[in-house]
């Protein structure tokens, strides 16, 4: 798994350089970090909410297909799909902003976990001869020390905790002396345990986010989900998950991560909000809905004057037949007479005639 870590957090240790740059507190900085990576997912957002408000283009019609087949699930399910092909929906896309954040998280892990490589930029070498200093000071094997994967944590502590040890390394305790890990009195390099002290309260924020998020996301999903039980089942089922997940993280990483995670939450909090009140999907399904009947009263009033004209011609007016199907009557219809009356061949009424 620290293979995947590793790749993922290579590109985003360069964000974190970068707003490091820019504003050297470690705390300051993560947060511009996360402002960035909520940025990238902005437009899968937005993508999110149109194939929502998309969905209430072609709700009526999902209606009336679940109203057809309330007592045959298969064939409504069968019938969903196919409106789904037509349409280009895909009932899945909501969940790919939350898919593409686990990449971004697993690479701040690698970030988080190692300040030495990715925000100080210290070469290996230098860090592995850093690692042969602290062994014996943290009273660890250099190996052990070298494979544990918070290895760069625990030699920036046992420096700071003694500088002297380093002194023969050209420039290491200058890098350091510049890095502050800590944040509003919390050391981010620390993980939560349910020990009274500030740390819980990284936990406790990072659920309470997510609880927040996700009981937007439900009402707005709400306005979608109808009465599909897949997609009101999996709006619940989030709505829970997310919030244990979200502290469960917070509990088993460093406070950094936690950290993140609150800021990301509350950004996701404002984004839906915004995302709802602009492109509201409720508002809209009573939009399409009221179109959708609009369209059918005047496809209907059509039909009524297709079959007037048929049965002045003498013409069959079943009602079974299409609309389509009427105009192709009528128009085979009229070809007859004209072929009739000139002499000429008749042709056959096709779908390109009917366009």
């Amino acid at each position: 798994m620290q293979w995947l870590y590793m790749i993922l957090g290579y590109p985003l240790g360069w964000v974190m350089w970068l707003c490091y740059k820019v504003i050297p507190i470690y705390g300051v900085s993560l947060i511009l970090f996360t402002i960035i990576t909520r940025g990238i997912l902005v437009p899968f957002s937005i993508k999110q909410q149109k194939s929502m408000v998309k969905m209430q283009i072609f709700k009526p019609r999902m209606e009336e297909i679940q109203k057809k087949y309330a007592n045959n699930k298969e064939k409504m399910n069968e019938e969903l799909m196919k409106l789904y092909q037509e349409e280009g929906y895909n009932p899945m896309s909501g969940c790919l902003p939350m898919v593409i954040q686990f990449p971004i998280l697993f690479g701040l892990i690698d970030v988080i976990y190692k300040p030495m490589t990715h925000i100080l930029r210290l070469g290996s070498d230098l860090i592995s001869q850093a690692a042969t200093i602290a062994a014996p000071l943290l009273n660890v094997e250099v190996a052990n020390l070298t494979k544990d994967y918070s290895s760069q944590l625990k030699i920036i502590g046992a420096a700071q905790q003694n500088p002297d040890a380093f002194a023969s390394l050209p420039g290491f305790m200058d890098a350091i002396s510049t890095l502050n890990l800590h944040f509003l009195g919390i050391d981010l390099t620390q993980t939560p345990t349910l020990a009274f002290n500030m740390l819980i309260l990284v936990p406790v924020l990072s659920g309470v986010t997510s609880l927040l998020v996700s009981f937007f996301t439900m009402k707005q999903t709400a306005a979608t989900a109808g009465d599909n039980p897949q997609m009101a089942g999996m709006s619940k089922s989030m709505m829970l998950m997310m919030p244990v997940m979200s502290t469960w993280f917070a509990f088993i990483l460093p406070a950094g991560v936690g950290i993140y995670w609150i800021i990301s939450n509350l950004l996701m909090a404002v984004q839906t909000y915004l995302l709802n009140k602009y492109m509201n999907p409720a508002k809209l399904a009573e939009q399409a809905k009221k179109e959708y009947e609009e369209r059918k009263e005047t496809e209907r009033q059509k039909r009524i004057e297709a079959k007037k004209k048929l049965r002045e011609q003498g013409l069959p007016d079943d009602d079974t037949v299409s609309l389509k199907e009427l105009n192709r009557q009528k128009l085979a219809a009229a070809r007859k007479r004209d072929a009739e009356k000139y002499g000429e061949e008749y042709k056959e009424v096709t779908d390109e005639d009917l366009k």
